[in-house]
């Protein structure tokens, strides 16, 4: 059976759950979200597992996404354990590419997989990001320049590109 460690993490948006295994980072949450909300997209990919909190184990991640925050990382280096579609994971490895303080479009990710007719489904792939900030899914904008859906809302969307500029 799988362990899947949670805890919470406090910064300037309000609290989000952190979630890991022991192979990496899971999922992270909307702020101020429900648990609910991490039962719902944590554990979607997973069989046989079980919830424990344990700061000690997200301690790691919850450093890397402080620092973040704070403005004293633009690179993460943690270790992720996301399952998803093939076409899922090749999105998200995409969006892994994209530099600090840059934006893109769906389109543009569509190309970079080499599926440029897909840009609707690069979209529901990019909702379904679990690891949201990690997966930099916020720097992909509408082709018209004007920010689109986002897991956590537009005005954290809008937060995490602004903490980007500055």
């Amino acid at each position: 059976m799988e362990i899947l460690y949670f805890d919470t993490l406090t910064y300037a948006q309000g609290d989000m759950y952190v979630v890991a295994s022991d192979k990496g980072l899971v999922y992270i949450g909307t702020p101020n979200a429900p648990f609910d909300e991490v039962k719902e997209w944590a554990i979607k990919p997973f069989k046989g597992y079980c919830f424990e909190e344990n700061s000690e184990k997200l301690l790691p991640y919850k450093e890397q996404l402080t620092a973040y925050f704070k403005k004293e990382l633009i690179e993460f280096n943690l270790p992720i354990h996301v399952k998803g579609t093939a076409f899922q994971l090749a999105v998200w490895d995409a969006l892994k590419e994209l530099p600090y303080g840059t934006t893109t479009t769906y389109g543009n990710i569509a190309q970079r997989i080499g599926n440029p007719k897909a840009v609707r489904a690069v979209g529901t792939a990019i909702g379904a990001n679990p690891i949201l900030a990690i997966i930099p899914c916020h720097r992909v904008i509408g082709k018209n320049g004007q920010l689109t859906g986002f897991r956590s809302g537009l005005a954290m969307k809008q937060f995490l590109l602004e903490l980007e500029k500055e």
